[in-house]
């Protein structure tokens, strides 16, 4: 979830997406690709925006999207994310210096290394939150800001992670 909240046309494309929205019993992902052009994960993205805003949830026994309507504000789960907003105070701050496949993130004596796996592109850290969940709790916030500057923050997520983030997605959709 926090790399779809992290990623820059994310937001745009919500807008987008929720005026395609046709009061459906059930969102159908492949059909809003096929309709805006946008890719699966884009599409996904725009969903979980929408899902955070409270204009959409995730039915668990149907596996599928639906309409809703909660008094959430756009933006709720970012401002209560403190991962995400560091990353995106660190990107304000010029803190990340990318090098290749290295980049080097904060300033002072307290700066991080975030490694792209060659193979996958995967991206790992040096941080104590990164050794100690490895992204099964999500990234940490150097490696959100590294995607954030490098536009790829959709893309750096391992499989795992996308999984972790779209269950408890869902596990908060259905309190």
């Amino acid at each position: 979830m926090l790399h779809d909240l992290a990623t820059g046309p994310a937001a745009a494309d919500a807008e987008w997406v929720a005026e395609l929205l046709a009061w459906e019993p059930r969102i159908d992902v492949t059909e809003l690709s096929a309709q805006t052009g946008l890719p699966a994960g884009r599409v996904h993205a725009a969903l979980t925006m929408l899902g955070t805003s409270g204009q959409i949830g995730y039915d668990l026994a149907e596996e599928a999207y639906f309409h809703r309507h909660l008094p959430y504000r756009a933006g709720a789960a970012e401002t209560r994310n403190p991962r995400l907003r560091d990353a995106r105070a660190q990107v304000a701050d010029g803190a990340v210096r990318l090098e290749g496949p290295l980049a080097r993130v904060g300033k002072g004596d307290d700066v991080h290394m975030v490694r792209a796996d060659d193979a996958s592109g995967r991206l790992s850290c040096t941080c104590f939150w990164w050794a100690k969940y490895r992204g099964g709790r999500g990234p940490c916030k150097h490696v959100l800001a590294v995607g954030m500057v490098r536009g790829t923050a959709a893309d750096t997520q391992t499989d795992f992670t996308r999984t972790a983030a779209a269950t408890a997605a869902r596990s908060e959709t259905a309190r």
